[in-house]
């Protein structure tokens, strides 16, 4: 008994030291695992810091959350300028086969909707089971347990953290809810800090931009060159894949395409569009930013869709303020990428103006320039006038009078012819100084602002405003007498199409190459039937021929009609 009783006096305390030391080593254990998770926070929250570039940032969070929460799959919404939808989609733990599989990206709905509807954390021990959920698309890695944390910045909510299936089968606890919070606090700091140094570095782009464009045009670079460099720095900067400037052309009510760069540029140079009804011509007369979520579906874009094909979001911006707009900037990204928002167009706003500065500088000079090169010519027509004349004529004078003094035949041919040449001479100088002085007001007269008038007035007969493209230096390389012929055959190609095409649509291009100059206008009516009557294509052919050029008419199997007019310049 005495043995039995002893054993049972020290089996007894060492069975509570047993579980004492078990409890202390579990507790040691959690407190390591505690220590352990908060110094892996605290490596996320220092790495997420060190990152500047803002996609590499987003990238670094969402990797960050999987590892911290043991989550199988990890992504970061962002939302966009609706504050509805989500306009950036970043994935972890999904391969880029299963992502092509699934298809597009989520934009907010469902679950995902849920939170950006309450930017709170929401967690889930199995996503079927809420009320929001609609399923997964076909492909989709099958996905259970759900943590969600939005992602505040400047206590705005930027976007939101998701995290599923956490490994082992587990659930997502208040710790991890807790871990992630706080990893979300950090990244907002993070993102924050990202967006100003972009701000900073897109801020200094512009500014060296608006140097290179002020350098251009002091130092005398072409009107048509500069506008390419505005557009093709505003495409860089802006991350575009299009850009457009269009100026407008004087008393005709359109702004006409100077210089395009990037995708469909091509189609997009020489066009002409009205102020009224356009989306560059809204920003034109507001003097403001007027923006597009999806270019290709705008009612103010006035060209066909196939002129936008792939693309979206854009931003059209004037160059200058107020009654001092020169023209405006058009800016498209891709279809599916972020529009662009009022901190995007702010830094864009002031490299239009202060393009529009340097513009008015360079124009202020070409005036001083053009008033000396005039004063000129006023004091050489003067000096030809008062002098060279006055003397030309006072020697025929004096030749014409010792004519009458020379007996021998052939001297005196000679002296008559002399006085004669001398005649015309001053005739010649007469002519040179009438075109010195010459200040016709050529404004209106150009043939580019004959053919925008010749269209304008054609809509109203046809139902619909034709659709209008330029190229090549019309005003300079197309004689007088050709102008004439080509706004002739518009007017009555135009008059055809109202009359007899039964049209929905038809398009205009006017282009030269300095050799010929080509009119093309094609409508989608009901072609030319074979019983009708060409007596104004026979004109139109005519007019052609008799320059030294042909008129080509086609009728597609699809219906509508192309004619191609051309002649030649006359020009080398």
């Amino acid at each position: 008994m005495g043995s039995s009783e002893g054993g049972g006096r020290v089996r007894l305390p060492q069975l509570k030291l047993d579980e004492l030391l078990e409890e202390l080593q579990a507790r040691l254990d959690a407190a390591r695992g505690t220590q352990n998770r908060v110094h892996s926070l605290l490596e996320a929250v220092l790495s997420v810091g060190r990152e500047l570039d803002l996609k590499q940032v987003l990238r670094s969070i969402a990797e960050a959350a999987a590892v911290l929460v043991e989550a199988e799959y990890a992504a970061l919404g962002v939302i966009g300028p609706d504050g509805k939808r989500l306009s950036e989609f970043l994935t972890v733990g999904v391969s880029d086969e299963q992502i092509a599989a699934i298809g597009p990206y989520p934009d907010g709905h469902g679950i995902l909707g849920e939170l950006i509807s309450h930017p709170e954390p929401l967690r889930l021990s199995r996503i079927s089971e809420h009320p929001s959920s609609y399923g997964f698309p076909e492909h989709h890695p099958p996905m259970n347990t759900f943590l969600g944390v939005p992602i505040r910045v400047r206590e705005q909510v930027f976007g939101n953290l998701y995290l599923t299936e956490k490994r082992g089968g587990a659930q997502f606890d208040d710790e991890d809810e807790s871990v992630l919070s706080t990893l979300a606090v950090a990244a907002g700091v993070a993102i924050d800090n990202a967006r100003l140094y972009e701000e900073s570095q897109a801020r200094e782009r512009w500014m060296r931009a608006s140097g290179e464009i002020t350098h251009s045009l002091m130092s005398g670079s072409p009107r048509g060159v500069v506008l390419s460099l505005i557009a093709e720095r505003a495409r860089e900067i802006a991350g575009a894949a299009l850009a457009v400037v269009a100026v407008p052309m004087a008393d005709t009510g359109t702004l006409t395409v100077e210089s395009a760069v990037g995708q469909e540029a091509e189609t997009h140079r020489g066009l002409v569009l009205p102020v009224e009804g356009s989306l560059v011509g809204a920003a034109f007369s507001a003097a403001s930013p007027v923006t597009s979520p999806d270019v290709s579906r705008d009612e103010r874009v006035s060209v066909g869709p196939q002129s936008y094909a792939g693309l979206g979001p854009a931003v059209a911006v004037p160059i200058g303020t107020g009654d001092s707009v020169r023209g405006v900037v058009l800016l498209v990204r891709e279809a599916g990428r972020a529009e662009f928002t009022e901190q995007e167009t702010e830094p864009l706003l002031g490299f239009a103006g202060q393009a529009a500065v340097a513009m008015e500088l360079a124009e202020r000079r070409s005036d001083a320039e053009q008033m000396t090169l005039l004063e000129d010519r006023d004091r050489i027509a003067r000096d030809l006038h008062d002098l060279a004349i006055q003397r030309l004529f006072a020697t025929g004078m004096t030749l014409q009078s010792a004519g009458r003094f020379i007996e021998h035949p052939q001297a005196s041919e000679r002296v008559l012819r002399a006085v004669e040449d001398l005649d015309e001479t001053i005739k010649i100088i007469r002519s040179t100084i009438f075109g010195l002085r010459s200040r016709e007001d050529a404004a209106g007269q150009s043939l580019r602002a004959r053919v925008v008038r010749a269209v304008g007035e054609a809509a109203p007969v046809l139902g619909f405003a034709p659709s209008l493209r330029m190229e090549g230096l019309l005003d300079t390389q197309v004689p007088r007498e050709t102008a004439d012929q080509v706004t002739a055959v518009l007017s009555e190609a135009l008059t055809n199409v109202a009359r007899h095409a039964n049209a929905a649509k038809a398009e205009v291009a006017l282009e030269t190459d300095g050799r010929e100059v080509r009119l093309t206008v094609s409508d989608n009516g009901v072609g030319v039937p074979p019983e009708g009557r060409r007596s104004g294509l026979r004109n139109m052919a005519e007019r052609a021929q008799q320059l030294g050029g042909d008129m080509e008419l086609t009728c597609p199997e699809g219906g509508g009609t192309t004619l191609v007019w051309r002649v030649p310049t006359g020009e080398a």
